[in-house]
């Protein structure tokens, strides 16, 4: 079966990000002036999704706006003659097929991924994580995860090599073999070890394509850390259960659940906008003599 549905879990707090996601969700915190969840859906239509799942909670309305039609909003960009901006936020609206499920109490990103069983049924789906942000021009992280599950008809984890100072920050996987250089079949799976228990180096960086078997093991997952129900829980049973392969994906990652992740987008990215890169650049070398 082909991958046409995918999940973006979004009912955290955002608590990394307090004061300001207190009123704004975290997924809206913009990079330069798009939110950075614009970004994740992009990166799903990109890739062939067709149907996105977001799941999200009460205090998200905001998000859900963004991806709507706002037909008094288009009214006063077209009296006032701003054509080309009346566009653009009609085609944020027509982006996509997406469906909002609400995760009613904060049970961990296990329990936001079985929300959304009852849409994804039996087939194979993705996931992506707000968190991260992956920009690869050719082709979309997903899409080469997609590929991958293609050849191996199995779970697929997008996972990047990690220096050994960032080890206990992730899930980290062991290596059973490569099956190329960037394809590796998975023994082991051990959610941020140290670095004496780490299997590799390679880490779990927000991307998934899962069987629907992972349904049934979340609902039998008892809480674990934080009294969440933990996907990486899921994921080292599903391991039991069927084969599951990594796919060293390609791609600049960034990680904007933190601070200076998120201010390191914010400088690359405007440095890949024409109306912004010499600005930028001027300011930069300003700053520091």
């Amino acid at each position: 079966m082909k991958v046409k549905k995918a999940i973006i879990p979004a009912a955290g707090l955002g608590t990394r990000f307090l004061p300001a996601t207190k009123s704004i969700p975290k997924e809206m915190l913009p990079i330069v002036d798009i939110p950075t969840i614009q970004y994740i859906v992009e990166e799903a239509v990109a890739s062939g999704i067709e149907e996105i799942i977001i799941i999200t909670s009460s205090s998200k309305a905001s998000l859900e706006n963004h991806f709507d039609v706002n037909f008094e909003l288009e009214t006063r960009l077209k009296i006032s003659g701003k054509d080309k901006e009346c566009q653009m936020i009609r085609d944020i609206a027509n982006m996509a097929k997406i469906i909002y499920v609400r995760q009613k109490e904060p049970k961990g990103l296990g329990h936001a991924i079985l929300c959304a069983k009852e849409i994804v049924k039996d087939e194979p789906f993705a996931i992506l994580l707000g968190d991260d942000v992956v920009v690869n021009k050719e082709k979309p992280a997903l899409k080469q995860l997609i590929d991958a599950y293609e050849k191996t008809n199995s779970s697929i984890l997008g996972v990047q090599f990690v220096e050994d100072s960032q080890i206990d920050k992730y899930g980290v996987i062991g290596i059973d073999n490569k099956l190329d250089d960037r394809l590796f079949k998975m023994n082991s799976m051990i959610e941020k070890p140290s670095l004496s228990q780490a299997p590799s180096n390679y880490a779990v960086l927000g991307r998934y394509v899962l069987t629907s078997t992972i349904f049934e093991i979340l609902e039998n997952t008892k809480p674990g850390k934080g009294n969440e129900i933990q996907l990486t829980d899921g994921l080292v049973t599903l391991l039991e259960k069927e084969s599951i392969y990594a796919y060293n994906f390609e791609g600049t990652r960034y990680d904007v659940g933190d601070k200076f992740g998120y201010l390191k987008a914010q400088i690359d990215f405007a440095l890949n906008r024409d109306d912004l890169k010499d600005k930028v650049k001027e300011y930069i070398k300003e700053i520091s003599k």
